[in-house]
């Protein structure tokens, strides 16, 4: 994934940190509806500060004034290109989903269901009369457990109304890593409320305070669920006890970019031998997963362990402490003001330094997008994708494999045999544009007008049990991860697939107005950057039909590991923030992604003007405008406390060090701008990391 986004926004992730303000807040003021998407041109000379030297600092160069002109707004973490463009994506789909609010018998029946369940979320006035009335359900089920033997059955339910690893762990399917073609139930580790098992584990100053503010937030939650004060403290405790323990057994982040780490198959008897206090036959019953299921993967058994040691050691009443805080959390975000306030407070103030709450439109602009997702695509892809958009994108993809197919013939450190295999498994990538050629069914999706948490509820459980009937199924390799209206792209290791949705192919990314230069530059970029994800440290473990396969002969990797080393050393000396540095074995799968990506985007355009003679134009000739053009793709600006949070969980570097990085290996770069040796841009040769 290029995550020139955020990505696809999870679930768990709209609980924590997007939460909603009043309708009265100061951003709606000042943000209304759009009726069409903005036009901002690919390559914006409105962006560049001409009085830096691109030779010495190219971001600064391109992006300088974008900084200047687009402030970080007052309810964001951090500010981008990308980020920009989600939210005018937003803008645009909050006038489609006010109007379908609105009624009318011509509505479809996608179309009502999305009315209604927008209608619902914007019902403030609701929210607060019902307090936590929505949760008594659950909060009952959990004051009334009596057994640990009744916790499957009550977790299963749990699960399927929030659809995220809070409780404990996700149950749900995936590709089989020794067979893609095949679907298998996977148990996931989870348990934890902060973004990483650092936070509990750190002993630095900062993260010894941050535990601080994390327990007195966890007892005010717990207060305002209806615990004392004096309750709350101690419970809070509770909470952070034992998701430490959950901690000290999770992989690290870097630990999970190894597929080989995460994946243990187990048979029903091994899987119930890593538990033995919990009954995964009762949980799978009560979660309506396939019965007679035989083949697991237990993405971290020793994670399973401690999981099992906790269940063993908790006091009844602790366990429902446990239980209480996580569901309690996993909805603050759709309460009451009161909560929700007391949600943002800690996760997007304290957590990522945001200085206020979204406006409520966005948080149910959002949540549509994430449930329905692709029924809301049908309304953007209809209005703002052309055939002829469809075709120019595969016809930069066909260049850029042609491009990639090139290099591997004349690599000199891969071997005939590897190199065979490497050409079988790019010309196995399926190339996805736009939009799926089959829409997903919400047919089976209850939405009521009066019933927001209701309404996201059912959207978990819709979610969870699709999910849950695919094991055991044949796999559909048509299916999309990512909604169109998603600003992002990705590359899908098993899949073996590339998606550029709707979203990314507009303005100022992808620009049909522009010359060639920018636009191989950036989306050329974006595009070569999700091919290389099938050949770097993580993708080129597996095959071309997406099977955890070694196809590398013992010299081959060697060779490929020493040239991604030189990559990991030249990240590795990159300030994050503070003292922090980038850790670049998290993000080491990006950069090799991004400078081979830009790499091959420069040999497709290549061969794109072979033919022609461009012009220069903005004062800049057509080998500059490729470069600013891939420069301003990630313009951006972050607040302080959300960068240290992405110097722990982020596997991309900082937008400065994904452009800077990538072209001072570049000699055509050098030569764009006639840069001179000496100059922070220029990197002797025998310096240069190169890899494919």
């Amino acid at each position: 994934m290029i995550q020139r986004s955020s990505a696809a926004l999870s679930l768990l992730a709209l609980a924590a940190t997007l939460c909603c303000q009043p309708a009265s807040a100061q951003s709606s003021a000042t943000e209304t509806p759009l009726t069409a998407l903005p036009y901002t041109p690919s390559l914006d000379t409105q962006a560049m500060d001409r009085s830096v030297d691109p030779c010495e600092d190219l971001y600064q160069f391109a992006c300088g004034h974008w900084n200047k002109n687009n402030p970080i707004p007052s309810d964001q973490s951090r500010w981008s290109v990308y980020a920009k463009m989600a939210n005018e994506n937003q803008r645009y789909l909050w006038g489609v989903l006010d109007k379908l609010a609105q009624g009318g018998p011509e509505r479809t029946a996608n179309q009502d269901k999305m009315g209604d369940y927008f209608g619902a979320c914007m019902n403030e006035d609701a929210a607060r009369e019902q307090g936590l009335a929505p949760l008594q359900p659950l909060l009952s089920r959990i004051d009334g457990l009596a057994d640990k033997r009744e916790l499957p059955a009550l977790l299963a339910a749990l699960q399927l109304a929030t659809n995220n690893e809070r409780f404990f762990f996700r149950f749900s399917s995936g590709q089989d890593f020794a067979d893609a073609s095949r679907q298998i139930a996977f148990a996931v580790a989870g348990g934890l409320s902060l973004p990483d098992r650092d936070y509990y584990l750190g002993k630095d100053a900062k993260s010894v305070k941050l535990r601080s503010q994390f327990e007195a937030h966890v007892a005010r939650l717990l207060e305002l669920g209806g615990a004392t004060p004096a309750a709350a403290r101690a419970e809070a405790k509770t909470v952070l006890k034992i998701e430490t323990a959950l901690a000290r057994a999770s992989l690290s982040k870097v630990d999970k970019r190894d597929p080989y780490k995460s994946f243990h198959v187990v048979d029903a008897q091994g899987l119930q031998a890593l538990t033995p206090g919990f009954d995964w036959a009762a949980y799978q019953q009560a979660l309506g997963a396939p019965a007679g299921l035989t083949r697991f993967n237990v993405t971290e058994p020793a994670f399973m362990k401690a999981f099992a040691a906790q269940l063993k050691a908790l006091p009844l009443a602790q366990l429902k402490t446990y239980l209480r805080w996580q569901t309690l959390s996993s909805h603050a975000a759709l309460l009451s003001p009161e909560l929700v306030q007391a949600n943002f407070d800690f996760f997007g103030q304290t957590l990522n330094g945001v200085p206020q709450l979204k406006a409520r439109w966005k948080r149910c602009v959002e949540l549509v997008d994430v449930q329905m997702g692709e029924a809301l695509g049908q309304e953007f892809v209809a209005r703002n994708f052309s055939p002829a958009l469809k075709e120019a994108t595969l016809k930069m993809t066909t260049q850029i494999e042609t491009a990639m197919a090139a290099r591997i013939d004349k690599l000199e450190w891969m071997s005939p045999a590897t190199r065979k295999r490497a050409q079988e498994k790019l010309h196995a990538i399926v190339n996805k544009v736009g939009y799926p050629d089959r829409w997903r069914d919400y047919s089976a999706l209850p939405v009521a007008r009066g019933s927001f948490v209701a309404n996201v509820q059912a959207g978990h459980g819709f979610e969870l049990r699709r999910q849950l009937a695919k094991i055991g199924q044949p796999l559909d390799r048509g299916e999309w991860g990512m909604t169109p209206q998603t600003v992002n792209a990705y590359y899908d290791a098993q899949m073996n697939d590339i998606n550029f949705p709707a979203g990314v192919l507009q303005p100022p990314l992808y620009d049909a107005k522009l010359d060639d230069a920018p636009n191989y530059g950036n989306t050329g970029g974006t595009i070569g950057h999700e091919l290389v994800h099938g050949f770097d440290d993580e993708g080129r473990q597996f095959d071309a039909q997406g099977n955890l396969k070694d196809w590398w002969g013992k010299k081959d990797g060697a060779a490929f590991e020493k040239r991604a080393a030189c990559v990991a050393d030249q990240y590795a000396t990159y300030t994050i923030v503070d003292d922090i540095k980038i850790n670049s074995k998290l993000t080491l799968g990006e950069d090799l992604a991004d400078l081979g990506g830009l790499v091959l985007a420069w040999a497709a355009w290549q061969a794109q003007i072979a033919d022609m003679k461009p012009a220069s134009r903005d004062g800049l000739t057509p080998e500059q405008r490729f470069f600013v053009g891939y420069a301003q793709w990630d313009c951006n600006d972050a607040r302080p406390e959300a960068l240290r949070v992405k110097a722990k969980t982020d596997p991309h570097s900082p937008g400065r060090y994904r452009i800077n990085g990538v072209v001072v290996n570049m000699a055509e770069f050098e030569r764009a701008f006639n840069c001179k040796p000496g100059q922070k841009m220029v990197k002797p040769e025998a310096q240069r990391c190169k890899v494919w």
